[in-house]
């Protein structure tokens, strides 16, 4: 590859090898509808032969490690330094084929862009396909990220297990063909002292670049959360007809009394100013002994809280467990909430998103600065100390849907703009 300057470097990314990728990737279906990339399952497996196959036919080196992320890298004029752009391949069940994939694909076709070209970026770049983001799967946030950060808790690899077979993460991680040890040591699976930066593409998850009609966005924080997965409330069954108000331990009504209360205390806190939402994303009754003539004795829910601070986090949850209290007494019910998960707000860094924007310039195109409400492995990159920056791309319809909508003029914008960042990096 050419040594020289910035003259010299690519002037377009490899788009022919991002579509093909996504088009091998979106072959990955679901029987009930969408794409299936099961994370440590054969659909998630699949994706990274993918990723494999079309990272070593661009001519880039190729690794997985011991928690089966992928890597595919070439090396910059300064090769004991490099740059990760990564964004994650698994997907929820019934999913659009863009959510985290056109992350990795945009990395490849900067990749793809370099290589063409025979020059060199600055510093080394390295696409990461991380596994094991969506958490529907295995009950814990950022599983890939983490074991490659060397933060992965070692008990999680079996108590952590998967939702719908009950197989522990530390099984699924070598049934694909991973290695626990490590892991088991919190050994970090990259070079932290390398990293300039790490960069997480991804689509947009709401209707916000939609609404301001902009390509592409530059993100500037990350919400956290706390969640409650299996939460339930127990009341008793009774006769529809024959037990008054009075006496009732009416679970659906007690729920129902906490999710408008909760909706309440939202519209108040964001009437004050507050970053917040609140949702109940699951709500139901035991279809084994719920009837058309009874009043409901148990009902089950879930419910995720999200802000861009802490302290408003912290706010809500003390009113979460002051409510439930007073739900409990005035509807003579119990709640069990279960455990508490989450993660922690990210505050992404200010020199990698102006030098976002200024690429963004640099390629025409125009650019918003906005904050991502969904969760993304950039906040666990953060939270190790390692300078992490997103790119969204404009996506019609939401995500975890299979009528996800990226337009191919506005990915192929978004890689303009990543390898015009690429040529201008140093670190």
């Amino acid at each position: 590859m050419s040594q020289s300057g910035m003259t010299d470097l690519p002037k377009r990314p490899d788009l022919q090898v991002a579509q093909a990728f996504l088009a091998e990737l979106a072959k990955i279906r679901d029987v009930d509808g969408g794409v299936r990339r099961d994370s440590y399952g054969e659909g998630e497996n699949r994706a990274h032969r993918i990723f494999r196959e079309t990272a070593v036919s661009l001519g880039a080196t190729w690794r997985q490690d011991a928690a089966c992320n992928s890597y595919a890298r070439i090396e910059g004029q300064d090769p004991s330094r490099q740059l990760i752009i990564g964004s994650h391949l698994d997907s929820v069940p019934t999913g659009g084929n863009f959510d985290g994939a056109a992350g990795v694909a945009l990395g490849l076709a900067v990749l793809g862009g370099f290589i063409a070209s025979d020059t060199r970026p600055p510093v080394s770049i390295t696409v990461m396909a991380i596994r094991a983001e969506e958490s529907t799967w295995f009950n814990a946030s950022y599983i890939g990220s983490r074991a490659a950060l060397g933060v992965l808790a070692p008990e999680e690899l079996t108590q952590v297990v998967r939702a719908d077979s009950g197989q522990s993460l530390g099984d699924a991680i070598v049934e694909s063909g991973g290695t626990l040890a490590p892991l088991v040591r919190r050994a970090p699976q990259i070079d932290l002292g390398s990293i300039t930066g790490f960069i997480e593409p991804h689509i947009e998850q709401g209707p916000a670049l939609i609404a301001e009609n902009m390509p592409v966005a530059a993100v500037t924080g990350i919400r956290g959360s706390f969640r409650y997965r299996s939460a339930r409330c127990l009341g008793a069954y009774a006769h529809s007809g024959a037990t008054p108000r009075d006496v009732r331990q009416d679970s659906i009504a007690a729920t129902a009394r906490l999710v408008a209360t909760m909706d309440e205390l939202w519209e108040h806190l964001e009437n004050e100013g507050h970053d917040l939402t609140v949702t109940f994303g699951r709500f139901e009754s035991d279809p084994r002994h719920h009837a058309f003539s009874k009043v409901a004795g148990e009902a089950s829910f879930c419910l995720d809280v999200r802000s861009a601070s802490d302290d408003t986090l912290e706010r809500v949850h003390a009113d979460l467990l002051r409510l439930v209290s007073e739900i409990e007494s005035s509807h003579r019910v119990r709640f069990d909430l279960g455990e508490r998960t989450g993660s922690d707000p990210a505050v992404l860094s200010t020199e990698l998103v102006q030098g976002l924007t200024e690429a963004a310039r640099a390629s025409g195109a125009p650019c918003h600065l906005m904050a991502s409400g969904a969760g993304h492995d950039a906040a666990a990159f953060c939270a190790a100390a390692v300078p992490s920056a997103m790119l969204f791309i404009r996506n019609r319809n939401g995500s975890h849907n299979p009528d996800e909508h990226m337009s191919e003029a506005d990915f192929n914008i978004a890689a303009e703009v990543l390898l015009a960042f690429c040529k201008r990096h140093h670190g």
